[in-house]
């Protein structure tokens, strides 16, 4: 009977795992669609022109190496490119 308790974990365990990625495809399908959560075209192509100039201040040595990535990553995140 020792044997039997063993399944029946082991059955539990599996039904908990088929119920936990049940609960993430329902999380993701309920999460709005990247295409509606996006920039409208003008803060997109500010942000690229944000980005030109610092890669441009970066380029000259204006501006720190951790100015730059924290920068760069502020800007990626907002475009939707990267995430924190």
């Amino acid at each position: 009977m020792a044997k039997r308790g063993g399944e029946a974990m082991a059955k539990r365990a599996r039904e908990r795992a088929r119920q936990a990625k049940q609960a993430a495809k329902q999380a993701k399908r309920d999460a709005p669609p990247a295409e509606e959560a996006g920039l409208s075209a003008a803060d997109e192509a500010d942000l690229l022109e944000e980005f030109a100039t610092l890669n441009a201040r970066f380029q000259a040595k204006s501006i720190s190496l951790d100015v730059f990535t924290e920068e760069r990553t502020r800007i990626l995140t907002e475009l939707g490119i990267e995430s924190e």
